[in-house]
């Protein structure tokens, strides 16, 4: 019966050869973008302009990035921020949700279905710019504090649907009368036996959320006015950057300096900054997949 299971659920060769060639594919998609941009930032931001894109620089240059960091303490400024953003806001959203998710997992908690009612309310109906701006701003007092650029983004409730859906698929709840029997308290159940238990879910979460965080910007441009120069994240910076840059084209071209315009690399300089971005994205990610791709596919099977 084993045997003929297995015969069963195996893929076939020419169905492996199919598959395989569309996964390639699919990875070339995600791959080659990446390639392009990296080969034409190291290019002649004139060459570029004359012959498009390429993935081998024609023209070498590393003018890009070096007008990038001309000012390094800028960049290396933003990246503190933005690193610090990103672990504190990871670290704590997941927190929260995890607990959150727990909670309303729990059969025996009071207040569970309203608890999930509340939390599917505010998937459905988004309190809106203004009034979270005067919460943040005036309620709160966080306006020009890293803070602001933080506990905002802490909650999702897609993501503690995410993690609730990981505990009942995962965690028997067998396992938590056993520790109560054996005297143990919510908090020790929780941190002690669910949390080890939760790696693959929490990873998931935590990996979405580290992407929210890095890549915002539009958090600093609503709340941040007096310390934007030393609070500015890497997202906001680049932002910054681009509209500086593009208003030193039209300030040139006004002047009648064309010679000017042609130096700054408009073109180049624009990728050279999301390759300083995505850097340790890139670096980042091939530790969190194997946790990734088993949170999400922990429930799909039974057995």
């Amino acid at each position: 019966m084993k045997k003929k299971r297995a015969h069963i659920n195996a893929i076939s060769t020419p169905a492996n050869i199919i598959l395989t060639l569309i996964f390639s594919l699919a990875s070339l998609a995600a791959i080659v973008p990446m390639l392009i941009v990296l080969g034409t930032s190291l290019t002649d931001n004139s060459y570029v302009l004359q012959h498009g894109y390429s993935i081998i620089p024609r023209a070498f240059s590393t003018w890009a990035y070096s007008f990038t960091f001309k000012d390094p303490m800028i960049v290396l400024r933003a990246y503190g921020v933005t690193i610090v953003c990103t672990v504190t806001g990871t670290v704590l959203g997941t927190l929260i949700m995890s607990m959150y998710a727990y909670a309303i997992w729990r059969r025996d908690y009071r207040y569970r279905r309203a608890a999930t009612v509340y939390m599917f309310i505010t998937m459905v109906f988004s309190g809106g710019m203004i009034p979270t701006y005067i919460v943040v701003t005036q309620i709160l007092r966080m306006r020009d504090t890293l803070w602001a650029l933080i506990i905002p983004a802490c909650f999702a409730g897609f993501y503690v649907i995410i993690l609730r859906t990981f505990y009942k698929s995962a965690i028997p709840e067998s396992l938590i009368e056993s520790a109560k029997l054996d005297g143990a308290g919510e908090f020790r159940i929780f941190f002690q036996i669910i949390y080890p238990l939760s790696v693959p879910g929490l990873a998931t979460v935590a990996l979405f959320m580290a992407l929210q965080y890095w890549n915002d910007f539009f958090a600093p441009l609503l709340y941040l006015r007096n310390n934007v120069s030393t609070l500015q994240n890497l997202s906001y910076m680049i932002y910054q950057a681009l509209v500086n840059t593009q208003m030193m084209m039209k300030i040139a071209s006004l002047a009648g300096q064309a010679n000017l315009a042609l130096q700054i690399p408009t073109e180049t300089y624009r990728l050279a900054l999301a390759i300083v971005c995505i850097g340790p994205l890139v670096v980042a990610y091939p530790f969190f997949q194997r946790y990734f791709i088993k949170g999400l596919t922990i429930g799909a099977i039974k057995g």
